[in-house]
């Protein structure tokens, strides 16, 4: 992900930290909110098909029954997202999503 522009990385980067205090508070609304509106469009702006595709699922899926059940999903849509600040040399980034799923 070396092409990626300053704009998109900064983008990145700013996406990160805002799911990441959002998992760690375990606010579902807004972990909704940032994979359709936020994760998605960045997703596809960055050519990363495979998290663009996992969002949208997410967008799509039925309603989880259980609390535990949606944040299980969000954590493989934030491993995506870890897997994305990686690429882009954003490893500071990665490690808070890594610590916000962790909690």
């Amino acid at each position: 992900m070396d092409t990626l522009t300053e704009y998109l990385r900064m983008g990145l980067e700013d996406l990160a930290a805002d799911v990441a205090h959002a998992r760690r508070r375990e606010e579902l609304g807004r972990l909704a909110l940032l994979c359709f509106c936020e994760i998605r469009p960045w997703a596809r702006r960055a050519e990363e098909e495979h998290l663009a595709a996992k969002a949208s699922a997410m967008s799509a899926q039925s309603v989880p029954t259980s609390r535990n059940a949606f944040l299980k999903r969000m954590d493989a849509l934030i491993t995506e997202l870890e897997q994305a600040c990686e690429r882009a040399g954003l490893l500071e980034s990665a490690a808070d999503l890594r610590r916000a799923r962790s909690v």
